[in-house]
């Protein structure tokens, strides 16, 4: 296979080590996480599944010519595994840190009780764990885990600490996607990185503006192929890059000015109410869109998925605006898959046209938020939805230097309007809804979510990995709490002991502990209450 054509590239630079292997290596393909135990719940009488993973280091071959590259990642893994978790089904994930860095993990999309949301300040130490409880009861939709801890997040999904996390409703199956995960359901998981001669990461520890990264990797490998038939196939993709903003699009390399149209079928919330053709989609950090592209009128070619670089504000080096390339087959084969008309109804909050919330994202010394940084803690908590209750919120972007992913914790919210920044609301993000926004430099972005289902404290912040770490991460108050105190049976404190990470012993992890811990869980019925409404 060869690499894309060198001739207008002279110009352009890399950032770190060159990589000069592109489209010579094949796509991997997460393999499916399997529970390490079933329980039977005491309360329910259903399954609960429950998971031990491990963040620990591993070393993986990254340049051929090369020695190995240091990372850390889940059960030493970068990228991790994907969970497939049937809706509804109920599940407890034990997350042991055997590396040397402090860690939190956040289930991002998923609405969490708040002491298993990955609450920035509820870390687990070295050997430590931690059981996080989720109650999975959202229709089919793509969450991600990755790392959330306080200061180290950027660090930590850098050196591989993201995986996807999948909910499977059958309602989906009767609509005829393509749906055999690894075979025409792809996950698609993008960074951008750069490395140090001897092929070490180039950290962002010390990075205070933005990491843009020259190396495109998607699923851990620099600029992969995936073989294909000339079918159609689902894309899963999901930006997990510390800083860079993509702008997708699919060429033939036999005629490569012509962008390929495609449908987008869901973004971070799940299905869209109905398909949105588009020939490009942007994906900032930690969005989630799902494409479905057809190729069975390219049969024996190449097509490439590539990157507009106008899109954002990163840097251009020698291939990012290259992402990986789809090689089909000249083989025919059958097709049973469709994309109906409609996906599914998505219904429709109450108007509610006053503005009630306004948060301004832009530098003071610190990244902040209407000026208050994470670490205040007597002020950062800006705001105080009722439960139930519909809020408006105006994210205003007041700087010019910066382009900001907002994601709200907890609520999915529909994009209402963009005012200010290089394009309105796309027609991909009219139909559905969603838990990232990415805010262009000097545009303001209306979001309208009902708040709920829990009461407690979550976190709203940039998704600039960089920008979070350096304080750009607010609170939000579900139900005002009286002088923030807090019932323990309630779930609302993301801080309440009993669910703290744990000293490691040997003594916990036997099966009598380990059911005995997830039937203790089970029996406060901490999802037992969720609103229909968000559903």
């Amino acid at each position: 296979m060869q690499a894309g054509s060198l001739a207008h590239r002279d110009n352009r630079e890399w950032a770190g080590l060159p990589y000069t292997w592109l489209y010579q290596y094949p796509l991997p393909i997460p393999s499916v996480k399997e529970p390490k135990m079933w329980i039977n719940s005491n309360v329910t009488g259903e399954l609960i599944d429950y998971y031990e993973v491990s963040i620990q280091s591993l070393q993986q071959q990254i340049y051929p010519n090369n020695q190995p590259t240091h990372l850390i990642g889940y059960d030493g893994l970068a990228v991790g595994e994907t969970f497939i978790i049937e809706r509804d089904r109920e599940t407890v994930v034990r997350i042991t840190n055997n590396s040397p860095n402090v860690a939190a993990t956040h289930l991002h999309g998923s609405p969490t009780r708040a002491p298993w949301d990955g609450w920035a300040k509820d870390i687990i130490e070295t050997g430590q764990y931690k059981d996080y409880y989720y109650g999975n009861h959202q229709s089919a939709r793509t969450f991600w885990y990755h790392d959330h801890a306080e200061g180290q997040t950027a660090v930590n999904v850098y050196f591989g600490q993201a995986g996807m996390y999948i909910i499977h409703d059958p309602d989906e199956d009767a609509l005829g996607l393509p749906d055999i995960y690894g075979s025409n359901d792809i996950p698609i998981i993008i960074t951008s990185k750069q490395y140090n001669q001897d092929a070490s990461l180039d950290s962002p520890a010390d990075e205070r503006e933005s990491l843009w990264g020259d190396i495109i990797q998607v699923n851990g490998q620099p600029w992969p192929f995936f073989n294909v038939e000339p079918r159609k196939y689902r894309l899963r993709l999901l930006n997990a890059a510390v800083s860079r903003t993509f702008a997708l699009y699919f060429s033939d390399d036999q005629s490569s000015s012509n962008k390929i149209p495609f449908q987008v079928i869901a973004s971070d919330s799940g299905l869209l109410s109905s398909p949105a053709t588009s020939d490009q989609v942007a994906l900032s950090m930690a969005e989630r869109w799902d494409v479905v592209i057809d190729f069975s009128i390219f049969k024996g070619h190449n097509i490439t998925l590539r990157n507009d670089e106008l899109m954002g504000d990163g840097e251009a080096y020698k291939y990012t605006d290259q992402v990986m390339r789809f090689v089909v087959s000249e083989q025919s084969v059958a097709d049973n898959t469709t994309v109906p008309e409609q996906l599914r109804d998505i219904p429709a909050l109450p108007d509610h046209s006053q503005i009630d919330q306004q948060f301004a994202f832009f530098r003071q010394n610190e990244w902040v938020i209407n000026g208050v940084v994470f670490s205040d803690v007597a002020h950062r908590v800006l705001a105080r939805p009722p439960r139930g209750t519909i809020e408006v919120w105006e994210l205003a972007n007041h700087g010019i230097d910066a382009t900001h992913p907002v994601h709200v914790h907890l609520v999915d919210f529909k994009i209402l309007s963009r005012q200010g920044g290089r394009r309105g609301v796309q027609n991909y993000e009219a139909l559905g809804l969603k838990d990232t926004v990415w805010l262009d430099r000097g545009e303001v972005v209306t979001v309208e979510a009902q708040y709920g289902p829990w009461d407690g404290l979550y976190m709203f912040h940039c998704h600039n990995l960089v920008h979070e770490d350096h304080e750009m991460m607010a609170v939000f108050n579900v139900t005002v709490l009286a002088d923030l105190g807090y019932n323990e049976t309630s779930f609302e404190d993301p801080m309440e002991p009993r669910w703290r990470a744990k000293t490691v012993r040997a003594e916990d992890y036997t099966p009598d502990a380990v059911e005995a811990k997830v039937q203790f869980m089970a029996s406060l019925k901490p999802y037992s209450n969720i609103d229909e409404s968000t559903r």
